[in-house]
């Protein structure tokens, strides 16, 4: 894969448009439709079950439970297999920097430290430099299986991606235009936002959009606290609710006993990777309880783990997930990356893309009882979070959700890579849209048969698969 940048040779913004158009013989944008493995493509599931292998083996059949729920859920869960059928075709060597997981679960509502509420990337566990179409490719995909499980028509799918991919271009057209420290300081703000787009929404749209931003704005860490814990006689404690939650106590003997020495210097690590001031909020908290979570389907298995510290008394909580961040799934196809700690890897991703990270972000490293070196990176548990709920959007209001993750990606990438140069590439008319529109289709057939293929392996007793 190339890495040139065209910001790395500074280079003049005329040069900059030839640089882009020149990627053009390298991939031409018709040839961004195609997608033909053929028959000597990869196992999809022994991809699945290398990734597994890292994890926690108690978790594993939980994941592949979850990833069989429906073709959407798996292709939630198949990130590595994307990233592999990617790496295999040719690219345009426009590098930014890429959420790795683009699909359109991982766009939603968040707080600034502002306490403003944006719309913008919340996941970013496989961010690496690399392509900016593989990205596009992804989020595009995710909208045609998406809208494939509501039942929608393949025009009407066809129509949602088409919305994606333009909203995308459209937008790099428009920072591609502005200067590099205004492309630093854009972002989607929710307020402007349901203002911009009120007039191509109908009434039953404006009032679930504004349903959906009032609910955000309850999903606070109070929230959270309140839901994730109770009143024990030892004070307030993160409540069990296994398998997904279970305090440190409850785990086995191994486990637990392997938590604690992890435990034991997360926090300490963790808060030297804070700047000062965040540092000295910290210390007006004391950790009180400890448990491990099990997150979301592409990350099932690793290890998580919920933090619960108090301030003044039990009142005044802090609630801190700890992730295990583990090698990005791109970073085989990319010729690897430069970052001896994976959580630092996650946390430099996010802070590049996103336009307002958590004030709480940080990285951290730690050796279990097995000797094995993992890396974490940290986060507030929750704080203002919408998220979006696509099997109840009929077709205009995907159409517009599309629009918002497709804008949303471009400023992402806008940030790390160069706008002028990828605008030039994708040019003014609708080709690259038409392009990505026939990849998504295909995308989606293929992975109805990696679903199918896994659920081939649970039946035959090669993989083992629960539910919660």
């Amino acid at each position: 894969m190339t890495q040139r940048s065209a910001y790395s040779v500074h280079l003049t913004p005329g040069e900059r448009v030839t640089f882009g158009r020149q990627a053009r013989s390298r991939v031409p944008r018709s040839a961004q439709g195609r997608f033909d493995p053929g028959s000597g493509r990869f196992d999809p599931v022994e991809v699945i079950e290398t990734q597994s292998a890292t994890r926690l083996p108690e978790l594993v059949p939980l994941r592949y439970g979850r990833m069989l729920e429906s073709p959407f859920r798996f292709y939630r869960g198949a990130a590595a297999i994307m990233a592999a059928d990617l790496g295999a075709t040719p690219d345009t060597g426009l590098t930014v920097q890429l959420c790795g997981d683009a699909h359109l679960l991982n766009f939603r509502l968040l707080a600034s430290p502002e306490r403003h509420l944006v719309f913008d990337i919340n996941d970013f566990d496989e961010t690496l430099a690399g392509p900016f179409e593989w990205d596009v490719k992804r989020l595009a995909a995710s909208f045609a299986i998406s809208a494939r499980a509501s039942g929608f028509t393949t025009a009407e799918q066809d129509e949602a991606v088409r919305e994606c991919v333009r909203a995308y271009r459209l937008r790099m057209r428009e920072l591609a235009g502005m200067r590099a420290l205004d492309i630093w300081y854009a972002q989607d703000d929710a307020d402007s936002m349901q203002a911009l787009m009120a007039s191509s929404m109908d009434k039953k749209a404006r009032r679930r959009t504004a349903q959906a931003t009032a609910k955000a704005r309850t999903r606070t860490h109070m929230q959270a606290f309140a839901k994730l814990t109770a009143d024990t006689p030892e004070g307030r404690r993160i409540a069990p609710d296994p398998p997904l939650i279970t305090p440190l106590a409850d785990l086995t003997d191994t486990s637990a006993a392997e938590t604690e020495k992890e435990l034991a210097t997360v926090l300490d690590q963790y808060t030297h990777t804070l700047s000062a001031e965040r540092q000295h909020l910290l210390r007006h908290y004391r950790l009180v309880d400890v448990a491990r979570k099990v997150v979301g389907v592409g990350s099932v298995g690793t290890r998580c783990w919920i933090l619960l510290l108090l301030g003044r008394d039990d009142d005044d909580p802090l609630l801190l997930q700890a992730k295990e961040a583990q090698r990005s799934v791109l970073a085989a196809h990319t010729g690897g990356d430069d970052y001896d700690n994976q959580g630092r890897r996650v946390v430099d991703g996010q802070r590049l893309i996103q336009t307002t990270s958590d004030i709480l972000l940080g990285w951290t490293h730690v050796t279990g009882l097995d000797g094995r070196e993992r890396d974490f990176y940290v986060r507030q548990l929750r704080d203002w979070k919408g998220i979006a709920r696509p099997e109840t959007m009929d077709p205009p209001l995907l159409n517009l959700f599309a629009r918002l993750c497709g804008a949303s990606l471009a400023r992402a990438h806008a940030r790390s890579g160069d706008p002028v140069a990828i605008d030039a590439y994708l040019g003014g008319s609708d080709r690259f849209d038409r392009a990505l529109t026939g990849f998504a289709q295909l995308y989606a057939d293929r992975n109805e048969r990696d679903f199918e293929a896994l659920g081939a392996a649970v039946r035959s007793g090669r993989v083992t698969a629960r539910t919660a």
